[in-house]
């Protein structure tokens, strides 16, 4: 039934319309569907993925080689396949064909799926705009269209590009989440500076490779998860707050209602005292650090 709104309502739940908003809300019949949306799939194509580029994932429930919780909060989940993601695009001179986009539950982006003309198929990570029936290409001499994977050196200043290499022939490692984009900004002495989605401005040897286009799916964001349940679906499980343990069993414990303890305000830590928030865990002296220009709070980066 469409009510005066203008939205479909349904028993349970009423799809926003496409155009303004991409993702499913239900009518608040229970307190967790007050809050709860899902993702609008109707980009869609195909349900099922290829069975040579999958295989099953291993679940650890954040156990490591003795039986030991190594990581916590970590179990359960829904069974899921990984998908084989081709982020190197060496298929270099053969023109692909985009022939389904799919879902993929590891990562927040859609896949493409592509066949070559020689009857290869691989996924790849699905930019905003690209179609069904697209035909894509890697190597330097394909135009600077979405989808096709260039180097840094043939792609013109000011475009916004994804799946970037920091080591070339690694494959893409930066800028692969839904919606991200990295803008590149100039080329000098061998080397492209790169705006990241953080704000950082790096170097990029030139030779590294990057694919035209926003990563899709931006309206991930808008999704909510609504319940615990959607949480242990995900391979989460429950954590309770250290402030609300008791000081033998965190450092943050104890205390007359909601305290800190320890006589007065404490820094949150980890269960072993490690400072959890304002503590900056990169190393000051790390090789890596010459290549980045501005870090992504605006400070220039300083080199010891």
């Amino acid at each position: 039934m469409i009510g005066s709104d203008g939205r479909v309502h349904t028993s349970e739940c009423l799809v926003l319309d496409e155009g303004l908003l991409p993702v499913k809300t239900f009518r608040p019949l229970t307190p967790s569907t007050r809050y709860i949306t899902y993702a609008d799939f109707s980009d869609i194509t195909k349900s099922r993925p290829e069975k040579a580029l999958v295989y099953t994932r291993k679940r650890s429930g954040g156990r490591n080689a003795h039986g030991r919780i190594t990581a916590r909060a970590i179990g359960g989940g829904h069974k899921q396949k990984v998908r084989v993601v081709d982020f190197r695009r060496g298929k270099v001179g053969i023109d692909a064909k985009v022939v389904a986009v799919e879902y993929d539950p590891i990562r927040s982006a859609r896949l493409a799926l592509l066949e070559y003309a020689d009857g290869d198929r691989r996924y790849i990570i699905c930019p905003e705009g690209l179609m069904v029936g697209t035909i894509v290409a890697n190597g330097p001499s394909a135009p600077a269209t979405v989808g096709n994977c260039l180097p840094l050196s043939a792609i013109p200043v000011g475009v916004e590009v994804h799946n970037v290499e920091l080591v070339p022939g690694k494959g893409g490692q930066m800028v692969r989440s839904a919606g991200s984009a990295a803008t590149l900004m100039s080329r000098d002495s061998g080397y492209a500076q790169l705006k990241l989605p953080s704000g950082e401005i790096r170097k990029v040897h030139e030779n590294c490779v990057a694919t035209i286009g926003q990563v899709g799916n931006s309206q991930h964001e808008n999704v909510v998860l609504g319940k615990a349940g959607r949480s242990i679906h995900r391979g989460r499980r429950p954590m309770s707050r250290g402030m609300v343990r008791n000081p033998v069993d965190h450092p943050n414990g104890g205390g007359q209602g909601k305290s800190k303890g320890g006589g007065g305000r404490q820094h949150l830590t980890s269960p072993w005292g490690l400072l959890a928030k304002g503590y900056r865990t990169r190393n000051k002296h790390k090789i890596s650090n010459r290549f980045i220009l501005v870090r992504r709070d605006g400070r220039p980066m300083k080199l010891k």
